[in-house]
């Protein structure tokens, strides 16, 4: 490729390459030999459409590798596995001569009803922006770039293209934008792609301050900002925000807009210029590797890659003993097994709308099940996933399941929601599975209590038969290989490691997002704050039905030697052994949760902080060394809009889950000098913290009280005068303090502790 630079280009072209071309490829310019590239959408698979394009995926793709979604590969917590997904994904991309896979989604599920939950990684930001950089990398590492998404604050479907985020500054750097920072910062994704919703009023797509002031002056992003696909409102606005590159085509109409906003002088040319220089360097990257890579694609390899992400993606929410024996998991190969539901025939494994899919193969649970079983294995499909079944055929169905599992040592049920009840576009209206399934699994408990439900999802449902169900497999949607990966957790090839990256509530009342979810009239405010996910439960004291970061296992584990230190770099080093004392193989999740229970502002109770996968051979013991970075354990400090780190003694939970603490140290953190400028709004309290202002105003307090003596006579006996007045603004002082306190003498007192110096002696 030519050596191009923007100021080669007319006018005309520099605008042109700042919008795509068609629905999925950027512009060519002939005359300088700059080609076209394509993006594309992943982000669990390549989605390349053999002709023409759509964004719902209605149209028919290239076969590619489906991986497990985000939904069930986040629940890996595994960096490694997320970076070889993504290797791979890189490959595929490369293979099709496509320059960008749109993905990772690192939004935070903050409601359990969102539609497209199943294409996040977590309800945490640690967790999403972790795992989130892993799969970056991965993906990058092939000479193929990524498109970090959706930035930002988008977490929800309903009225996604106008709907205003109105979120306070503390949770959306907290939570909602850490997550992007993270990935930014460790692994620098070719692209980001801005989403469709504003915040605080303003359209992502047209905010300086989120692209610009933020994303490259705080975060130091390098790449390019494409919108997502329809979300600009004002191209002119959203060029000058930092919005580089408009997809998909607008056949010419918006370049029209740009060309003519700098001929009439409301857009400077030079901003032009640096978008389609972004975009020149992103043509640049694809075509510094394109060829390198070439077919045919190992479509057995990536198959096999697909299996071990799946059975790792599984969580085993539950595995009781069972009257008269042990737990029901593993299945014993020589056991009678009815397997039940449409799911293990028909399965669910990927989630509707833009990421779906062409996989090169699809395994069914039911076949891999009857592969690996040695005893009698019968089906019923027990529900029917059309819609309109009529009562008779319902009840057919049920009898037919329950007849299978009369007959049957265990029942295997598959159950889940349709495709029609989640999607991207829409949201869920509950969380509650169908009523002809929950009826399917009533009725076969009526005849056996040896039943295990499988359950295949891409956001959390309700689990309201947990008590009366020995054995529950949270599957999600496991991608082209699910099925088999389901078989081998289930009978014990492989040991289920998975850990839930988001909670499981009793009830959809529960939820944080509870009140403010969708939103009405444009507008959702997320009035639960700071309190996301497992920290709202900590601080309401609500039970779960199953706790963030909660899996169990076909062994156990236990930890020792808990230990926590601050490093040369200021980081915290936490240290702890964990041993496998049970009798197979298997794979513990170690978290890390740090609190500061004297905290100075409103946190949560604890908060993930580091993560670490390990896999031990019975009887194995590792000391597993986890870093909680010191930006961390910062809190967003509105009143100097910067990145703060309190000092004090930090609780350090080293854990099996949010509710399992397996042990709690301590650390002493230093903490960050802040230094609040003084107005005239700044209460008395907050003067007489201030290390230059304080003792000023603590001598002219003592004087001012020496002549109110009466007024403690009318007081309460042992009231506090001054904590009364801890919240008086300053500029009030001279009403009560007259010539003690004049207005002249606080304005000096303000200029001479914003200033940094004391007074001089004598003042």
């Amino acid at each position: 490729m030519p050596d191009i630079t923007a100021s080669e280009l007319t006018l005309e072209e520099k605008a042109s390459l700042t919008s795509g071309a068609s629905f999925w490829y950027t512009k060519p310019i002939e005359r300088v030999g700059l080609p076209s590239i394509m993006l594309t959408d992943g982000p669990h698979g390549l989605r390349k459409q053999e002709e023409g394009g759509d964004h719902l995926g209605m149209g028919q793709s290239v076969p590619a590798t489906c991986f497990p979604p985000a939904v069930g590969l986040g629940s890996s917590w595994d960096v490694d596995l997320v970076h070889r997904v993504g290797e791979a994904l890189g490959v595929e991309t490369a293979i099709e001569n496509v320059g960008v896979l749109l993905g990772p989604g690192v939004n935070i599920k903050r409601s359990a009803l969102c539609g497209r939950n199943f294409e996040y990684l977590s309800e945490d930001p640690i967790v999403a922006g972790v795992l989130g950089a892993a799969y970056v990398k991965g993906v990058q590492s092939k000479g193929v770039g990524t498109s970090l998404k959706h930035f930002a604050a988008n977490n929800q479907e309903h009225d996604r293209m106008r709907a205003s985020s109105d979120v306070d500054p503390r949770p959306l750097r907290e939570i909602y934008l850490r997550g992007f920072q993270r990935v930014v910062e460790d692994a620098q994704p070719w692209t980001v792609m801005c989403s469709y919703n504003r915040i605080n009023g303003v359209y992502a797509s047209e905010d300086p301050w989120l692209l610009t002031s933020v994303l490259r002056d705080e975060w130091g992003f390098e790449g390019l900002v494409v919108s997502d696909w329809g979300a600009v409102n004002d191209r002119v606005k959203g060029l000058a925000a930092g919005m580089d590159l408009e997809m998909p085509s607008s056949s010419g109409r918006t370049d029209a807009q740009l060309v003519t906003a700098v001929r009439d002088g409301s857009l400077a040319e030079s901003t032009l210029d640096v978008a389609a220089g972004r975009v020149i360097d992103l043509v640049r990257k694809v075509q510094a590797d394109a060829g390198a890579i070439t077919g045919p694609l190992d479509v057995d390899a990536h198959h096999a890659l697909a299996r071990e992400a799946a059975g790792r993606s599984i969580v085993l929410l539950q595995n009781a003993p069972v009257a008269g024996g042990g737990a029901l998991l593993p299945l014993r190969r020589d056991a009678r097994l009815a397997v039940i539901g449409a799911f293990a025939e028909k399965p669910r494994y990927q989630g509707a709308g833009s990421s779906m899919i062409n996989p090169t193969r699809l395994d069914t649970a039911l076949d891999a099940i009857r592969d690996a079983a040695t005893g009698d294995v019968s089906y019923a499909p027990g529900f029917s996933l059309a819609v309109g079944v009529d009562e008779a055929e319902t009840a057919a169905l049920r009898e037919a399941a329950v007849a299978a599992a009369s007959g049957a040592d265990i029942a295997v049920l598959f159950l889940g929601l349709p495709a029609r009840l989640e999607s991207e576009g829409f949201d869920r209206e509950d969380i509650d599975l169908p009523a002809d399934q929950l009826a399917v699994l009533d009725a076969v408990l009526a005849v056996t209590e040896n039943v295990v439900v499988v359950l295949s999802n891409g956001g959390v449902v309700a689990l309201p038969f947990a008590g009366r169900v020995p054995a529950i497999v949270e599957a999600w949607l496991l991608g082209q290989a699910g099925g088999s990966a389901t078989a081998d957790v289930l009978f014990g090839d492989v040991t289920p490691s998975g850990k839930l990256t988001e909670t499981i509530p009793l009830r959809l009342s529960d939820t944080p997002a509870y009140l403010d979810f969708p939103g009405e009239f444009g507008h959702v405010r997320y009035g639960e704050g700071l309190f996301f996910g497992y920290g709202w439960y900590d601080a309401r004291g609500l039970e779960a039905a199953f706790p963030f970061g909660h899996g169990l296992s076909y062994t156990t584990f236990a930890y020792a030697g808990a230990a926590a230190s601050v490093t040369a770099d200021r980081d915290s080093e936490v240290r702890v052994t964990v041993t496998n004392t049970g009798g197979v193989a298997g794979r513990e999740v170690v978290q890390v949760y740090t609190g500061l229970a004297d905290s100075r502002v409103q946190r949560p109770e604890r908060e993930l902080k580091a993560f670490a996968s390990v896999a031990l051979e019975p009887g194995e013991a590792r000391e597993v060394v986890l870093t909680v970075r010191r930006e961390d354990l910062a809190y967003w400090d509105i009143r100097v809009d910067r990145w703060v780190v309190e000092g004090g003694e930090y609780a350090v939970e080293v854990a099996a889950s949010s509710r399992d603490i397996r042990a709690t140290v301590s650390v002493a953190i230093d903490g960050d000098a802040v230094t609040v400028p003084l107005s005239e709004e700044s209460s008395l309290g907050e003067v007489m913290a201030h290390p230059i202002a304080g003792p000023v105003v603590q001598a002219a307090i003592a004087q001012m009280m020496q002549g109110m003596e009466g007024v403690e006579s009318i007081m309460p006996e042992g009231v506090d005068m001054t904590k009364m007045m801890d919240s008086f603004p300053l500029g009030r002082v001279s009403m009560m303090a007259g010539d003690a306190a004049s207005p002249e003498m606080i304005q000096g007192l303000i200029a001479m502790a914003n200033a940094g110096s004391a007074p001089a002696s004598g003042d």
